[in-house]
């Protein structure tokens, strides 16, 4: 009697199971679909002809579908040019967030300093205030340095705004890493330069590749004080040269579809790339024993 009590548990315990994980399955395959569709919708338009926005028909590709707005963007704009801008500031920005972080974020976790505390509760604070808050100082502030309408400009805006939230969690990942660790490179005589960038920075890794993300992110898809501080049409980044489809009286909708989906590549390329990095570290940084 007993045996039978707990094998009539244990398929209870095993239906209960397969129950949870199908309803789990259901409610990923669902949010896959609603994350899914709009990429699809914005594809599907991007195939119309006639910059046509609103369609009767569910079918992904259109009958009359064909690739002329991808053509046309490349051909008939500037949107290489664009490209190019975007990847340039991007780049710059996101190599001098993880080296400003990295390094600021080193100093806030290993050294005791005047005023160490009173910096820190500083970039707290900034964390506060959204970017388009701090436009204005900003503004004046590259006025009177002479960088408005300049690479330098844009990159010095957009590296300050990303800058204290990745020193913040640079210096707390850090924190985790045991200073036995650099004790012990010390001991077998490598310098602090050595140690840090030997051992630290290797179990730092996630931490980097959040900073790197971020920074790129940043300057990635922003449009506001791109807006502002760029006027030249030859310096225009992506989301500027997207704001030139659209006009007071029409939109060209194919046009603006296809660059929507070449612009997103690069960040899913990254995302993928570094997910790697970011997987694989998640362990690193203990120390047993």
């Amino acid at each position: 009697m007993r045996l039978k009590v707990k094998g009539q548990k244990s398929r209870g315990v095993n239906l209960r199971a397969k129950v949870v994980s199908l309803v789990l399955y259901l409610l990923l395959v669902g949010f896959t679909i609603v994350v899914l569709y709009p990429i699809v919708n914005v594809f599907s338009i991007s195939l119309r002809p006639s910059d046509r926005l609103l369609s009767t028909s569910l079918s992904i590709i259109p009958h009359d579908a064909s690739f002329h707005a991808y053509e046309a963007l490349f051909t008939q704009t500037p949107f290489l040019l664009w490209f190019w801008n975007s990847v340039l500031i991007s780049a710059t920005v996101t190599i001098t967030g993880v080296v400003l972080a990295s390094t600021a974020g080193y100093a806030f976790s290993r050294f005791n300093f005047y005023g160490k505390k009173s910096a820190m509760v500083g970039l707290l604070v900034t964390q506060m205030f959204p970017p388009t808050m701090l436009l204005l100082p900003m503004y004046i502030m590259l006025l009177k340095l002479h960088l408005i309408n300049s690479y330098l400009g844009i990159i010095v805006i957009y590296t300050s705004t990303a800058l204290p939230f990745c020193v913040w969690q640079m210096k707390g990942y850090y924190d985790t890493i045991p200073f036995s660790l650099e004790e012990a490179a010390r001991i077998d005589g490598a310098t602090r330069w050595v140690a840090f960038r030997r051992v630290v920075l290797p179990l730092a890794a996630p931490a980097l590749v959040i900073t790197a993300l971020f920074s790129f992110m940043t300057a990635w898809a922003e449009y506001v004080v791109a807006a502002q501080v760029l006027q030249d049409t030859s310096l225009f980044t992506l989301p500027l040269g997207l704001k030139q489809f659209e006009s007071s009286m029409s939109t060209q909708w194919g046009l603006y579809a296809a660059a929507s989906l070449i612009i997103s590549i690069p960040a899913v390329a990254l995302f993928l790339i570094l997910s790697k990095w970011l997987i694989s570290g998640l362990t690193l940084g203990s120390v047993k024993g």
